[in-house]
């Protein structure tokens, strides 16, 4: 494809500035060891390395242009835009060309897997062939791909949509994280449809305030989501009213659900230990919902998906309906063993203060005997959090385990310690496997065990190595071991 035509109408001037339009592009990238000949390099500034400190090296291993903020002494010409990025973006969505028919993406702090991954299951029961893309990884009718990014890169996140396509893949929902926003990842995606689910403290290692964080969250309705598209947005959370001002001003069909939602209305929620039942009103319609997953929250993440499900095609009553046979998202308040006296043992993916605050408070109705939480903090993380989360765990939990989650660089026990300041009853055990095997030891009649912080994943990250580690893995082996 010629650099004109990978340049569009966006950066015409640019290109026919640089004399290079006529260039035959046969590839993309940002990362110079990957540059093949016919290349277009894109020289991007990261937090830790400039990419126009690898353009000769990738003009050596054949790059043909390249694309940067400003001038390069390099043999090759260089296209200078004000935003690299945003190029990127858009040239790997007209290099790849192909893309389900209806894509949505769900933005917000807490819930964006459970919300893809629902939409994905209601499209299914409806007889679309569907995927869902985002931290988990990749799953469509043909794969289940473990992963670890929230939002691709541009380049594999075109390749990827391309290859969905190809297999036939007609709907697909992503997350759409702060950073991927923040980063032109999603742009050049073409959206039908994009969702809020919530927001809570966050990534204060990249973004400057809270206010940084929700403002990177709202370039999905402000910039991305095509005007008068439908903006599905979750109503009770203390940022929906800004999220709403935000979509309507974009020009988007606002949808609201949850208790204050008027598009799907929450009325009445009964809690029990496997399942919730639920009376959504739509209009004039009410609909008795068994939806067969613990947690408040849930049931926000179910209703969000069922919006964006309904504002696609899906039938309101075909979309309800749906919702009765959801299952969860891995490592979101997954059930995952019980011992012989009933005592329940979940894994969830809460690694941030309101993540924790959540899921704790969701199982205390169906908690006849004490919660238990093991937890930690990433390192090389928003250090704020940790106090945070641990008088959260304090005041929610009943017996509170201290123990590693990623430590990355940071010294463990500096971790540990910054959370224990905000726990004083707390119990420090470094070990994660060991801590889950005394917490299930501790576990009696109507107890829950909430094992958080991991949720799917299957390492640990220790220092620069990741090492093999499951919750899951861990609190089955600690059940099994002591015959519980």
């Amino acid at each position: 494809m010629l650099l004109s035509a990978l340049a569009g109408e966006d950066f015409k001037d640019e290109v026919a500035q640089s004399g290079c339009g006529q260039v035959e592009i046969l590839a993309l990238s940002s990362d110079s060891r990957k540059v093949v000949p016919g290349t277009l390099f894109f020289a991007l500034t990261g937090v830790k390395a400039d990419g126009a400190s690898y353009a000769r090296q990738a003009v050596e291993n054949g790059a043909v242009a390249i694309v940067a903020s400003h001038a390069l002494d390099v043999s090759v010409p260089v296209v200078i835009v004000k935003d690299p990025r945003h190029f990127l973006a858009l040239a790997a969505a007209r290099h790849g060309g192909r893309q389900p028919e209806t894509m949505v993406a769900v933005t917000g702090t807490a819930g964006k897997t459970s919300v893809a991954s629902f939409t994905r299951q209601i499209w299914a029961r409806a007889g679309h062939p569907a995927a869902q893309i985002g931290t988990t990884g990749v799953i469509s009718p043909s794969r289940n791909d473990y992963g670890s990014l929230t939002t691709p890169d541009p380049i594999s996140l075109h390749e990827l949509l391309g290859a969905l396509a190809d297999e036939g893949v007609t709907h697909a929902a992503m997350e759409a994280s702060s950073h991927g926003l923040d980063q032109h990842r999603l742009d050049g995606v073409r959206l039908a449809a994009a969702g809020f689910t919530n927001l809570g403290r966050d990534h204060m290692d990249y973004h400057p305030t809270v206010e940084d964080y929700m403002a990177a969250k709202m370039r999905l309705f402000r910039e991305l989501l095509p005007k008068g598209a439908p903006a599905v947005i979750y109503a009770d959370d203390v940022w929906s009213d800004e999220a709403i001002r935000v979509a309507r001003e974009a020009g988007h069909q606002i949808l609201t659900v949850g208790r204050k939602g008027t598009f799907l209305t929450l009325k009445r929620v009964e809690h029990s230990r496997h399942k919730q039942v639920a009376e959504i009103h739509h209009g004039d319609d009410i609909y008795e919902v068994h939806i067969p997953l613990a947690g408040d929250f849930q049931i926000a993440n179910a209703v969000v998906a069922a919006g964006l499900a309904i504002s696609t095609g899906v039938s309101v009553p075909v979309a309800l309906k749906a919702l009765e046979q959801l299952q969860g998202a891995s490592g979101r308040l997954e059930l995952v063993g019980q011992t012989k006296a009933g005592a329940l043992a979940y894994v969830d993916y809460a690694h941030k203060p309101d993540a924790l605050e959540n899921v704790l408070q969701s199982v205390r109705p169906f908690t006849t005997g004490r919660v238990v939480v093991v937890f930690g903090c990433g390192g090389d993380r928003d250090k704020g959090k940790r106090p945070i989360m641990g008088e959260i765990a304090t005041r929610l939990a009943d017996i509170v385990i201290v123990t590693d989650d990623n430590p990355r660089s940071e010294v463990p026990e500096t971790i540990r310690a910054e959370i224990m300041a905000a726990t004083p009853k707390g119990i420090e055990i470094g070990d994660r496997a060991k801590a889950i095997r005394e917490a299930v030891g501790m576990l009696g009649p109507g107890d829950t065990l909430i094992v958080a912080g991991k949720g799917h994943e299957e390492g640990q990250t220790i220092g620069t190595e990741t090492h093999p580690f499951s919750d899951h893995v861990e609190v089955r082996k600690a059940l099994e071991e002591m015959g519980r």
